[in-house]
Formats: structure tokens, C-alpha cells, sequence
């Protein structure tokens, strides 16, 4: 009996042992998991916050290593095809020469838009500059097709024509005529506009006066007391005003008295 006893009592004391064992694991495993689901959350918690301190780093690095660099681009790429020719603007220059009237000529390639200029005579007027125009047109589109060269096709972009006409008139307020023809890409015919002669001509003269006065203001009373007076005039005083002493007269009263 004695024995038995003894036997359960060392079970029993092996099996508690055991038991706060499992219980110290299982608390240690808990606690690992625990840090390192704690040590997870910071790390991503930190990444966040910098994030966008770093990509605002990053994009102030890259702007000051590009300053002071040119950016290059071509907004025609893969447009304005065929090209217009350094030899194709000699041919142009001469058909225009050709055109009878004109007197000098010059042409201008610049973004997509070649521009034609045409002397013709200080006599010339509005119908007869409006006339040259229609016929330097013809002569441009006789050597450059406007379906090829100035006409989109399939969504390309090509290039624009502006034909300008004009005289050198001196007389610049009486006899200037200066006329435009133009044909952009997206025109199917081109338009022709007198430039040299406002549409309203009440509006336009009513902006060059404001800009005459705006540059040569008048004076107003209040903005001065002075009065000019011109050469051979005498400033009229008022009935109550002493007229100023002449030089040396009050000098000699007070000498006097």
C-alpha cells in the first residue's frame, strides 16, 4: 500500500511538472509572435512615413541636377512629312518673283507654318493687293500641292501657308494696304483679310485715342495750381491781389523808413 501510494504521488508530481511546462511554451511562443507581429507593424508603419519624404527628396534631386539643362522635344514628330526643302523655298521665291506686280520677295519656315512675303508696288490698292495675293498663292501651291503639303492627312499634322502681301508707301496712313491669305492644315480653301483696315473702324479709333491719352495725359486745374503763360500775354490777377513790387522797390522803402 505504502508503495502504491508512493507511486501515485510521483505520477502525479511528474504530470504537474509537465503541464507548467506546455504552459511556460505555450506562453513563450505566444510572446514571439507577438513581438514580431509588433516589430512588423513599425517597420510598415516607418516605410510609410518616409515614403513620401523620400519621393519628395528624390524629385528636388533630380530638378536641381537638371537645372540650367535645355529640354529638347519635337512636337512634329512623326508629322509634317513630306518636308518642305531649303530647295523647295528657292523654287518658291522664284515662282513668286514671276508674279507680275511684285516687287520683292522672301519666304519663312518656322513651326510648321511657311510664310511668303511679297513686295509690290507703293501705288497699288486694297483690290490690287488682294488680287497679288490670290495670284502669290497660285504661284506657292504651283510648286508645293496644298493636298500634300498643306492639307492633314489621316490625322498627321502638315504645314500652314500664310501669304502676305503689302506695299512700302510712306503714306502710311492713307495709302498702306497690307493683305494676308491664309491655309492652315485643317482649311479646306484658304481666306483672304485686309489687314490694313480694321473691321470697326469706330472701335479702332476709339482704342487709339485711349492710347493716346493714356501716353499724353492732359493736365487738369486740380492737378496744378500754375498757369502757363505764353509770349507776349500778362497773367490776369484777381480785383483783391496786390500786384508783386518790382525789383528793388521794397529794398528801397525799407531803406527809406
Amino acid at each position: 500500500m505504502a508503495t502504491t501510494k508512493k507511486t501515485k504521488t510521483k505520477t502525479t508530481q511528474r504530470s504537474g511538472s509537465s503541464g507548467s511546462g506546455q504552459v511556460r511554451k505555450k506562453t513563450s511562443s505566444r510572446r514571439t509572435k507577438e513581438n514580431r507581429r509588433t516589430m512588423i507593424i513599425f517597420w510598415v508603419a516607418l516605410v510609410l512615413f518616409l515614403l513620401p519624404f523620400i519621393i519628395l527628396g528624390f524629385i528636388l534631386l533630380s530638378a536641381a541636377m537638371d537645372t540650367g539643362k535645355p529640354i529638347f522635344g519635337d512636337r512634329y514628330k512623326d508629322d509634317l512629312d513630306p518636308a518642305i526643302t531649303s530647295a523647295d523655298l528657292s523654287k518658291v521665291e522664284s515662282a513668286v518673283k514671276g508674279v507680275g506686280g511684285v516687287e520683292n520677295t522672301f519666304t519663312n519656315l518656322a513651326t510648321g507654318t511657311l510664310r511668303v512675303y511679297a513686295d509690290i508696288s507703293d501705288s497699288a490698292d486694297a483690290e490690287s493687293a488682294k488680287a497679288s495675293a490670290e495670284q502669290v498663292y497660285s504661284a506657292v501651291t504651283s510648286v508645293l500641292n496644298p493636298g500634300t503639303y498643306f492639307t492633314q492627312n489621316n490625322g498627321k499634322k502638315m504645314y500652314d501657308l500664310e501669304v502676305h502681301v503689302f506695299n512700302q508707301n510712306k503714306d502710311t496712313e492713307n495709302n498702306f494696304v497690307y493683305v494676308i491669305e491664309t491655309k492652315t492644315s485643317s482649311m479646306e480653301a484658304p481666306i483672304v483679310q485686309l489687314v490694313s483696315e480694321p473691321i470697326d473702324a469706330e472701335l479702332a479709333e476709339s482704342l487709339r485715342q485711349d492710347v493716346e491719352n493714356r501716353n499724353n495725359p492732359t493736365p487738369t486745374p486740380a492737378e496744378t495750381d500754375e498757369m502757363t503763360v505764353g509770349e507776349g500775354e500778362v497773367e490776369q490777377l484777381p480785383d483783391d491781389t496786390e500786384p508783386a513790387p518790382e525789383n528793388g522797390s521794397e529794398t528801397t522803402e525799407n531803406s527809406e523808413g
